[in-house]
């Protein structure tokens, strides 16, 4: 998961650094190098490693889509926007349903986009289809509580 070949570099949204984004330290969330704000933390699963995904210390928003579903390509720069702007309090899991049937089928996923909402490693929410970002960002909110961000 932490291969420099493969980890995403993200821009720092507080002094523009680029960081290679590898998994942090448990219990903690990506930040800078450079000034140690937190960054986004967006990441893609497979069934295999989706238990780990989900246990994480902040809210996390699982996206359950697959590449042949249009509302799926609409709500994907949503919750990707969603990661940059809520970086320290959410971490957004994207699933591709089609290549892993093992956990859409535990979590009954019958219609995607499914979105679904972890606290604590446990299920709080399930939201079905697209939304626009107002909307599921107030969705999320109750779950992101009142911390400050970053």
């Amino acid at each position: 998961m932490s291969d420099p070949a493969t980890a995403t570099v993200v821009a720092c949204s507080a002094c523009g650094a680029k960081n290679r984004l590898k998994a942090p330290p448990v219990g903690s969330v990506p930040s800078c190098g450079r000034c140690g704000a937190a960054l986004p933390w967006l990441v893609t699963a497979t069934d295999a490693s989706f238990p780990g995904e989900v246990d994480a210390p902040l809210t996390v928003l699982v996206d359950m889509w697959a590449p042949w579903c249009g509302p799926c390509r609409m709500v994907a720069p949503v919750v990707e926007a969603l990661s940059r702007e809520h970086a320290g309090r959410l971490k957004v899991v994207k699933l591709n349903v089609d290549e892993n049937p093992v956990t859409a089928n535990r979590y009954r996923v019958q219609s995607i986009p499914t979105l679904l909402v972890f606290k604590d490693g446990e299920l709080v929410e399930t939201l079905v289809g697209a939304m626009p970002k107002a909307v599921l960002a107030g969705k999320l909110m109750p779950h992101m509580g009142a911390a400050a961000a970053g």
